[in-house]
């Protein structure tokens, strides 16, 4: 019982991926994913180089010795991409494990915890009827639950805010433009302060009080601009406000948390247990925004969870899509299992996408599902792969108005 292979495939079906395929000498195959958006070729270097030449000839079933091993066997730990290399490892590890017993990975963790995972799409437009628009349209694919972003007065593109959709059409944005250099955004932040509550007031009136509602703000606000724009949506009931002031500064969700009651959900540019641990044991936020693929993998953030369970902290997995399917697959698995679930983001990838990653969850009456297949349940198509080459791209940059460099 060995892993025999190892490979690091680059593809760009619409969005460039990266995945790590394990294959064992019994033939048994995992994938990982190991995206991180704009630093692609990063990743796939430190896996080719640095990870890879480890992993051939290690006992596959030894999935927390080797996290430990690529985790605590390296100088240097931590970040986006050491940690989301550990976590291709991770997934294809535990794909594989599933595999053998031949169980989807889900009865592995202990088994359902619910029928679905409650998902939540992203409604946007750049005013009140294209707005309307989206969320119809998203209400009519059968969520439940919806991520409210417009355009602000006054600015142009805003990151967050697709294009206008029409009435049918599916919400279909990739931020991150294929050029030479980011694209540059301009940002007023009190323009945006004085917008939004307006917003969420036209929204409810429009949808009333039952549908599910949330909000990004992209890490754009002070600790005290966050706490102001809180109690100023306390009347709309929304399920959570979403990284509303940089998370690196742990110390600044308290003064957020001691001004407003609005639910708080922040980690998604976070990479391990060590980023939350403030934010965790003073309960200063109510939902963990990590993905597993920038996480470490199932193994660490099955962990985190359990931490952040004593302290009533739910899931909010990070699942746009890049996420690969593989990413949101793995997730899904381990949403479906832990006690402390809250809800699981999701944006359905292109149709390019899914003929590369071919997957068994499914999407119904709003909750997500992992499937039945042993493993992931999640396929790599080669031949497909092949016609998607690589191509450069990067999210935008945001400027205030004066031309100083602001959080995006």
């Amino acid at each position: 019982m060995a892993i025999r292979s190892a490979e690091v495939l680059v593809t760009s079906p619409g969005r460039n991926f990266v995945t790590l395929r394990l294959t064992t000498d019994t033939g048994v195959v995992g994938l990982g994913d190991a995206t991180v958006n704009g630093r692609e070729l990063a990743v796939a270097a430190y896996l080719r180089e640095h990870v890879v030449p480890l992993l051939i000839g290690r006992d596959e079933g030894r999935i927390e010795d080797t996290w430990q091993y690529l985790y605590r066997g390296a100088y240097w730990r931590r970040g986006p991409i050491t940690m989301a290399a550990i976590a291709a490892v991770d997934m294809a590890l535990w794909d594989i494990l599933a595999k053998n017993a031949g169980l989807p990975l889900y009865r592995l963790l202990g088994g359902a915890s619910r029928v679905g995972c409650l998902a939540y799409g992203h409604a946007s437009g750049s005013d009140f009827d294209s707005l309307f628009t989206s969320i119809r349209n998203h209400l009519d694919q059968g969520f439940k639950a919806i991520r409210v972003q417009t355009g602000v007065p006054g600015l142009g593109q805003v990151y967050g805010v697709a294009t206008d959709q029409r009435p049918g059409q599916r919400y279909d944005y990739e931020p991150a433009i294929r050029a030479p250099l980011p694209a540059e955004e301009a940002w007023d932040t009190r323009a945006y302060l004085r917008h939004v509550p307006e917003v969420f007031a036209a929204v409810r009136r429009e949808f009333g009080p039952e549908l599910v509602l949330l909000h990004d703000g992209h890490h754009r606000m002070t600790p005290n601009q966050a706490a102001s724009l809180g109690k100023a949506l306390e009347p709309y009931d929304l399920f959570w406000l979403e990284d509303c002031t940089p998370g690196e500064n742990q110390e600044g969700l308290r003064r957020v948390r001691s001004q407003t009651t609005v639910p708080l959900a922040i980690g998604e540019v976070f990479n391990s247990v060590y980023d939350y641990q403030t934010l965790i044991t003073e309960q200063l936020i109510d939902y963990v925004r990590s993905a597993v693929t920038h996480t470490g993998g199932i193994t660490a953030l099955r962990k985190l969870m359990d931490f952040a369970a004593i302290y009533s902290i739910k899931s909010g997995f990070h699942g746009p899509t890049d996420i690969s399917p593989v990413g949101q697959a793995a997730q899904l698995h381990l949403g479906l299992a832990i006690h402390n679930f809250g809800i699981q983001e999701y944006m359905k990838h292109s149709e390019d996408t899914l003929k590369v990653f071919q997957t068994s969850y499914t999407f119904s009456e709003g909750l997500l599902h992992p499937g039945e297949l042993p493993g992931l349940g999640v396929e790599y198509d080669d031949e497909r792969a092949k016609a998607f080459e690589y191509s450069p791209a990067y999210l935008p940059v945001n400027r205030l108005l004066d031309g100083t460099v602001h959080d995006w």
